[in-house]
């Protein structure tokens, strides 16, 4: 159990691990708190977009869209490399998802298959957002790539957990498929040697 770490401590840490870091208008404020408590935390959740064109996807991972308002995520990794900050707080990231999921995230053990969406995730997941298709076509940059496992090892270092606090939208939420295009396990396994 971890109590989310503090704006400042977020970007701090980001940088600290080598990222380049845009922050995008008011994101230390921009949540949706008002829906509910953000934390305790418990892990890292990366996704795709199903964009295209950065400055498109950040617009759209701050912003929403209609029946899903922003910020959909604390982070949006662009091919590039860089994490474009667009929310702090509670985000419409993560949704309903599985609780023996989460309770072998808190445990950081091997995660069990999600069969089931009975838990509020938002609560309890930092999100990065990776700008990509989702198609299994559309290429991950080694910037980009090297980005996210940058990114989730920030949060995993403050922390103090182990890369088995990163999980895969499609590890949490029945249905789900993303990321698309490389497997959590050989992320899992990036974070843990950076982590070293």
């Amino acid at each position: 159990m971890a109590t989310p770490m503090s704006a400042g401590s977020f970007l701090k840490g980001l940088r600290a691990e080598g990222l380049t870091v845009v922050e995008v208008g008011d994101w230390e404020h921009h949540n949706r708190n008002h829906k509910g408590p953000w934390g305790p935390v418990h892990g890292v959740m990366i996704h795709h977009t199903v964009t295209s064109g950065s400055e498109h996807t950040v617009d759209v991972c701050r912003d929403g869209h209609p029946g899903l308002p922003g910020p959909l995520c604390h982070g949006v990794i662009t091919k590039d490399g860089r994490v474009h900050l667009v929310g702090y707080g509670r985000a419409n990231h993560a949704g309903l998802g599985d609780d023996d999921v989460l309770r072998a995230v808190i445990a950081e053990k091997a995660l069990p298959h999600d069969n089931e969406a009975d838990t509020d995730g938002n609560r309890y997941f930092y999100g990065f957002e990776c700008e990509n298709l989702g198609d299994g076509e559309d290429p991950w940059p080694a910037a980009q790539l090297t980005a996210i496992e940058k990114a989730a090892a920030a949060v995993c270092r403050h922390h103090g957990w182990t890369e088995r606090s990163v999980i895969g939208h499609l590890e949490w939420q029945p249905g789900k498929v993303d990321p698309r295009g490389f497997t959590m396990s050989w992320l899992r396994e990036r974070v843990r040697e950076r982590l070293k």
